[in-house]
């Protein structure tokens, strides 16, 4: 039996990969997918998500925008990473969408395929937080539908726009705090202290460019992400973080977790929007919070995730189409 899947996500060139991901497993069924700030502008994520659900051949999943800001505190800046549009400047290679965003708000599209739902749904928010709080707050009688949050986010030990910050959680850090924190819904946190160990390399992205126009077409988009690692650490590829998050959404045991008692910092000082992971082995707070710092995948697999590099390779470089 498939699991049911929403993708909550501001693309972004690596939440391309995390959606050509779910668009090529058959293990879920991709019911929606829901759009918010982060990497670049809500009008450019939605759009982004449009030419993507075209270019996947998946038109008939629904795309719904949500918040355009965070919850209180208005966000710094947005991500240099991924370009102007948000997709490396090349959203124009894209196919145009058929179909247009969903009438309904992001919110409102989560709540209605959850109350139709007649199995837990996997919700995968691989962006701010912010419309995942929303749902959350105003239909807590919902979280019993949920199977379980996969979130791409937070660092450990390290962070990615500021020493101890990562990018999705520092956009909206007091809705980071009111799902991770406060919520009681099971949740799978995967860190770039994992993702950037999963980054891939100039030749992987080559090779899935001969696999399909597909491919070719993701590979495309890589552009100025690409520049980026390159200046900011010395990769001769990228991270695809969200998908690293969609691929244990699709096969859940794929990385290995820790659970841990866990905080986020939301005063305005040089660590706001942190992730605080307590790994003392006497806490107050419950261990509830699922962090994912290894793999567990049987494949393949030797110490630089070989096994989960292959995996996505296999799924993306099965996509075919224009």
């Amino acid at each position: 039996m498939t699991t049911p899947l929403i993708i909550d996500t501001d693309p972004g060139v690596d939440d391309a990969f995390a959606l050509a991901l779910a668009a090529a497993s058959p293990e879920v069924e991709l019911l929606g997918v829901t759009t918010v700030f982060g990497n670049v502008l809500l009008a450019d994520t939605t759009a982004n998500a449009l030419r993507l659900r075209a270019l996947l051949g998946r038109e008939d999943v629904p795309v719904a925008a949500g918040a355009d800001r965070p919850l209180v505190h208005p966000q710094p800046h947005l991500s240099s990473a991924h370009g102007s549009d948000g997709l490396s400047g090349a959203r124009g290679t894209l196919p145009e969408p058929t179909r247009a965003a969903d009438p309904r708000d992001a919110v409102t599209l989560m709540r209605e395929l959850l109350e139709a739902a007649d199995r837990p749904v996997t919700i995968v928010p691989i962006g701010p937080l912010t419309n995942v709080a929303l749902l959350l707050a105003a239909h807590p009688r919902l979280k019993e539908k949920i199977g379980r949050l996969v979130v791409m986010g937070g660092g450990v030990d390290v962070g990615n726009v500021t020493p101890s910050a990562e990018f999705n959680l520092w956009s909206d850090p007091e809705a980071a705090r009111r799902v991770l924190v406060e919520e009681d819904v099971p949740t799978t946190l995967v860190p770039v202290d994992l993702t950037h160990r999963c980054a891939v390399g100039a030749g992987w992205l080559a090779d899935l460019a001969r696999t399909s126009a597909t491919g070719a077409a993701l590979v495309g988009l890589t552009g100025e992400y690409l520049a980026t690692y390159r200046r900011i650490l010395g990769l001769d590829g990228i991270v695809v973080h969200d998908a690293v998050a969609v691929a244990e959404a699709i096969r859940p045991g794929i990385l290995a977790t820790t659970a841990f008692a866990a905080d986020l910092d939301c005063s305005f000082g040089p660590n706001r929007g942190a992730l605080v992971v307590d790994r003392r082995r006497e806490v107050e707070r419950p261990a509830d919070l699922d962090v994912a710092l290894d793999t567990d995948l049987d494949v393949a697999l030797d110490t630089d995730l070989d096994g989960l590099r292959s995996f996505l390779f296999e799924r993306l470089s099965s996509l075919g189409g224009a």
